[in-house]
């Protein structure tokens, strides 16, 4: 064969390529198969106890038992698919009911899915009700002298402490602190200052599993630049190792999609966090009132708010941090309480009560449904009641994709550990770890057993592994 090209001449050009590309993959790592949580609950930093998972977990329960007490009437409600075929007496759902229990192993129909999905967010309910919890010294707190929130801040890290010491806190806490602003920054590291050094000292220098600060309304690099700068005297002033604290970006404003130069302002955001952001948060309606939608219009499937979700997956993706969307903002709560405590309401004002909260629940679950299809796998809740629907759109995704993407991913390594590593590495490994992190997201949040993961073709051992590269050296061997 006849070459042109010398050692000589490639070289240079080879090492100004390579600088190039180690460039890119510093900034696009690619997706991290670390677990994500599916959700955030947001509540009151004031209102913060260190049981306050599992309460929320009493009332989710509560809630479901009251308003959907069986797999049929919760898959009617939200329209699972097939739940038009399903049974509608009692007599006939007690049969039903009887007749999986006996045999749930996994079927192809709409009775085994409604059945699963409820008696897996029954035991997620019970089990791991709140995956991450923010303590809001925010939009869900409010302004407050000064005096107060001090207060709130020293409680706050009280009651995690104390979470802590019980084994009570969710597997994700931390804490969201007011917008960087010329008005709020010295109110907003006070606070941050408050809670970090008061949790310390109580624990000895220890922070809870995946703490993080929430840093809202970002609309300039230098606020999340200025945070990281404060998480390194809060990590030198208390004998923190280096980079442990870590913070999420709330994308809030149409500046925060868009600069004056007409560039993505994310990017920008993320470098200046000093790889400190594991994630970036979507505000919708302080967005969409931003961009003159009026409240009427304001609501997590406006197109206005497809845009800037998408806007933030091309900014982010293959950067390794999380995407998380918002909340819908109508809380499932009947009109009707009974007054006083305890006494019964008529049968009219449950029916009423009853209506709404299903109405609201179909609401909320074609809401993060749409944010599931569109790869944004976290997003918030605002109320307990909301926590049963979470976990069923999340779980209804995981298993109704199941069939498909174990074909898909079986298929692939089958293919892929055939080709050739080169260098150590399989030149289409992201594609590989995307199929299998669709996996990984299943088991970490309870939509999918292990056991059902085997459907994969690959073994415990490798899908624990959590790395396609890895699944292929091992197979290669």
């Amino acid at each position: 064969m006849k070459f042109s090209l010398t050692e000589a001449a490639t070289a240079p050009i080879f090492k100004t390529l390579h600088e190039a590309n180690a460039a890119f993959n510093k900034i696009y790592p690619g997706d991290s198969p670390a677990r994500q949580p599916v959700h955030t609950v947001y509540g009151g930093a004031h209102l913060f106890k260190a049981d306050s998972a599992k309460r929320l977990g009493a009332v989710a329960l509560r809630s479901l038992e009251e308003y959907a007490p069986n797999f049929v009437a919760l898959a009617k409600v939200l329209g699972l698919r097939g739940s038009e075929r399903l049974p509608v007496s009692k007599k006939e759902i007690a049969v039903l009911q009887k007749k999986l229990d006996a045999n749930a192993t996994r079927q192809k129909d709409a009775a085994w899915l409604a059945y699963t999905i409820y008696n897996r967010v029954v035991a997620k309910l019970n089990h791991e009700p709140v995956e991450d919890f923010r303590l809001d010294f925010e939009d869900g707190y409010g302004n407050r002298p000064d005096a107060e929130e001090d207060g709130h801040a020293a409680g706050g890290a009280r009651e995690v402490a104390e979470g802590m010491r019980q084994g009570a806190l969710p597997p994700f806490i931390g804490i969201r602190i007011k917008p960087l602003t010329e008005e709020l920054k010295a109110r907003s590291i006070r606070t941050l200052d408050i809670f970090i050094s008061t949790l310390l000292d109580l624990t000895k220098g220890k922070l809870p599993d995946n703490f993080v600060v929430t840093l809202p309304k970002v609309t300039i690099p230098e606020q999340a630049a200025a945070l990281a700068r404060m998480f390194r005297e809060l990590e030198k002033n208390n004998r923190l190792p280096f980079n442990v604290l870590k913070l999420e970006i709330m994308i809030e404003t149409p500046q925060a999609i868009m600069n004056a130069r007409g560039e993505s302002s994310i990017p920008a955001f993320i470098a200046a966090a000093e790889g400190r952001c594991v994630a970036a948060h979507f505000g919708v309606y302080d967005y969409t009132a931003a961009s003159n939608i009026t409240a009427q219009y304001q609501s997590m499937d406006h197109a206005a708010c497809d845009f800037a979700r998408h806007m933030m997956t091309v900014a982010l993706a293959g950067a390794g941090v999380w995407l998380s969307d918002g909340a819908t903002n109508v809380m499932p709560v009947g009109p009707h309480r009974a007054m006083p405590e305890g006494s019964a309401l008529s049968a009219a004002k449950k029916r009423e009560n009853e209506k709404v909260v299903h109405e609201v629940w179909k609401l909320c679950y074609g809401h993060i449904a749409h944010s599931l299809k569109n790869g944004f796998y976290q997003g918030w809740d605002l109320h307990p009641a909301q926590l049963p629907i979470r976990y069923a759109a999340v779980y209804n995704f995981f298993l109704d994709g199941f069939e498909t993407a174990s074909l898909r991913l079986k298929n692939f390594v089958e293919k892929a550990a055939q080709a050739t590593l080169v260098g150590a590495v399989f030149d289409d490994a992201a594609t590989g770890q995307g199929l299998l992190n669709f996996f990984l997201r299943g088991l970490n949040c309870g939509a999918i057993t292990e056991e059902e993961a085997l459907a994969t073709g690959l073994t415990l051992e490798e899908i624990r592994g959590k790395s396609f590269v890895k699944i292929l050296k091992a197979r290669q061997k």
